[in-house]
């Protein structure tokens, strides 16, 4: 029997968006709008196969390219509506935008220095602070949670909101040092209720392990990217 306090609880499905080549390239991001590369449009197509009978209502994404494109493949297989919110993007970087952490370190020696100690008030030039970019993501996670009380809902969005979303599940403070996962496409689980997040599920990657037939069963749709799956039939 349904517990007395399901209609006013949220289900979250909260996912970081799949591989980009900046991803694999260990590049910031930031606002920059950078597209899935094809491992990314891989990883989003395993993950729309075992969320399409989630039961999913709504699906939240950011709206940078790669977490909308993630977004979109997940929703056309589940069957559900899709609502681009930009409070959900990835914290902005500023002028460490584009580069990777070897090369701020080589050009911004002190600014590095107080980024790897999860200084909060610190943001490069153009940047936003580690707090204030948490209330913004995490608030527009409660705010879309609250207004979907009793249903399922999915958030497509960045490593960055993901990392706040577990913080506040979990209340690990922002400067603790992270021992979680986030990686692309991976399936975390949260509830929310009028008490804030709790943690249900975090990192499950199952669906990634191994490549996969579609549905028509022709060996080719959901195969890693380089390597060969062998058709029905085939040896």
């Amino acid at each position: 029997m349904a517990s007395s306090d399901e209609p006013t609880l949220t289900r979250v499905i909260a996912i970081r968006h799949g591989e980009t080549a900046w991803n694999a390239d260990a590049r910031m991001q930031g606002h920059l709008d950078i597209p899935l590369n094809e491992t990314g449009r891989w990883q989003a197509r395993r993950l729309a196969a075992v969320l399409a009978d989630a039961g999913i209502d709504v699906i939240y994404t950011s709206d940078l390219s790669r977490a909308r494109e993630t977004a979109e493949i997940v929703a056309a297989a589940a069957g559900c509506p899709l609502r681009v919110d930009a409070a959900l993007r990835e914290r902005c970087f500023g002028v460490f935008e584009g580069h990777a952490f070897r090369e701020i370190e080589a050009r911004w020696p002190d600014d590095a220095a107080r980024w790897l100690r999860r200084d909060t008030d610190f943001a490069p030039s153009g940047a936003e602070t580690l707090v204030d970019f948490c209330a913004r993501t995490t608030g527009a996670a409660t705010r879309i949670a609250a207004a979907h009380a009793g249903q399922t809902i999915a958030i497509v969005a960045h490593g960055g909101v993901l990392d706040c979303l577990y913080r506040a599940a979990t209340r690990v403070d922002l400067q603790a040092a992270r021992s979680w996962q986030l990686g692309n496409a991976a399936i975390n689980r949260l509830l929310h209720t009028a008490q804030g997040f709790t943690l249900v599920g975090w990192g499950d990657v199952q669906h990634l392990d191994a490549p996969a037939l579609d549905e028509s069963n022709d060996g080719s749709a959901l195969a890693r990217p380089g390597q060969q799956v062998r058709a029905a039939g085939g040896r």
